[in-house]
């Protein structure tokens, strides 16, 4: 082998060795991580009383969502979410063993989300806050 034969094979060779790196080092990154990640809280006003809701939202390797609901004034935590979206700036998800769900949009600096909150045939406006990180 040549000396020039020799330097194209160490180029090929180092060039192969860099893209797999990179390949491999994109996989292990996964998706990339959704603003809509974190702790909610929102306040619910209805007929003269409020409720305090918390959603936490949590992303896996794989760029999914998931989510549950705190509740607590009545002392209930981790109620499943059965489905969550979020495209920037719109956020919707549902609760079916409640009956209820969400539409809103994510304000510019991913710090509140104001929509509506849906439950038994009532549509209420709900803004939610990003609890401290």
């Amino acid at each position: 082998m040549n000396k020039r034969t020799a330097l194209s094979f160490g180029f090929f060779a180092v060039l192969m060795t860099m893209i797999a790196s990179t390949l491999l080092l994109g996989a292990a990154t996964g998706a990339p991580a959704s603003a809509a990640i974190g702790d909610w809280e929102g306040t619910i006003d209805a007929r003269g009383s409020s409720l305090r809701v918390i959603v936490h939202i949590s992303q896996a390797a794989d760029g999914k969502l998931t989510a549950s609901l705190d509740s607590p004034d009545q002392g209930t935590t981790g109620i499943a979410i059965d489905l969550i979206s979020y495209q920037d700036p719109d956020l919707h998800f549902a609760i079916g063993s409640i009956g209820s769900s969400f539409d809103g949009k994510m304000i510019h600096d991913n710090s509140e989300v104001s929509g509506e909150w849906k439950q038994s045939g009532l549509s209420l406006p709900l803004v939610f806050k990003r609890r401290g990180k």
